[in-house]
């Protein structure tokens, strides 16, 4: 596993208009610190969490859980978020669970919050739309930024490469926006030869997800020890750590994403829970 930590601070380019900021310590209890984007009010502010994985074995969900809301309850409350993405594995392979977690846990969000599948949700469209009254692929308008999710699972938990032509038809309708983010749980590329059991090989969703010079970002979650960004060319692939689960980083946390009024975009790990190790990059 730390191969794979050391590469992502390794061989990093840069990327015009994305900040890759220092990573933030918030313990338990205290204050999340305010973190200002210059120049200007933001345009949009979102927090990222994922892999919860509720109802996994011998682990203490309700309190995972728990304390994703609370700490999403303070970032909003100390720098305000417009929205949340819980990207995958919202339960552990019991999909009979999910709204559960929708009623008990994400509908106390203090914003509106958008959800993909992961491989352990066990979900597809049918079973996604009954709970959260949207499909497994979607896309998400916010003016000029806009957002497109694609399941990346299918309902036996295997891996499989995000719909093509879904996801050409979305990046198509949002190509005069300034920005568009990609949400994929399990990434669609292969960095090093050991991972073939880790992401998926999609080269066709590479080369797509490349085409659109206003695609800015993918969002993944799934390797709980991914905290940082790896790149396709040069477009960014980021990772958010884990909220839940008995394994990866030895912190828990989630992912905060701000976008400038002049389109600046500054993202960067938060540790939520009380252990002080983590990747901090800076850009």
């Amino acid at each position: 596993m730390s191969n794979r930590r050391n590469f992502i601070k390794t061989g990093i380019v840069g990327v015009a208009g994305l900040n890759l900021l220092p990573a933030v310590n918030a313990f338990a209890g205290e204050e999340l610190p305010e973190r200002k984007a210059a120049p200007g009010k933001f345009k949009l502010r979102f927090a990222l969490a994922s892999d919860g994985h509720y109802g996994q074995p011998d682990t203490e969900s309700d309190k995972f859980y728990s304390d994703m809301v609370s700490w999403m309850h303070k970032e909003h409350q100390a720098n305000h978020l417009d929205f949340i993405i819980i990207n995958g594995d919202l339960v552990h392979n019991r999909p009979d669970l999910l709204p559960k977690v929708k009623q008990t846990y994400l509908d106390k969000l203090p914003v509106p919050y958008y959800t993909i599948p992961g491989n352990h949700d066990f979900a597809d469209t049918d079973i996604w739309k009954n709970v959260f009254g949207y499909e497994d692929h979607y896309m998400v308008d916010k003016g000029d930024i806009g957002l497109v999710f694609a399941n990346t699972a299918d309902n036996k938990g295997g891996y499989v490469c995000p719909d093509y032509n879904f996801l050409k038809s979305a990046f198509e309708q949002y190509k005069n926006k300034q920005i568009v983010f990609a949400v994929l749980h399990i990434a669609p590329h292969q960095w090093l030869p050991e991972e073939k059991s880790i992401f998926t090989d999609c080269p066709e969703i590479v080369k797509l997800l490349h085409s659109y010079p206003n695609i800015k970002a993918c969002f993944h979650g799934h390797d709980h020890s991914l905290d940082g960004i790896r790149y396709t060319d040069k477009l960014p692939h980021l990772f958010d750590s884990h909220f839940g689960g008995n394994w990866g980083t030895d912190y828990k946390g989630y992912r905060i994403v701000e976008v400038t009024e002049d389109h600046q975009i500054n993202t960067y790990q938060i540790n939520a829970s009380q252990n002080p190790k983590m990747n901090s990059l800076k850009i």
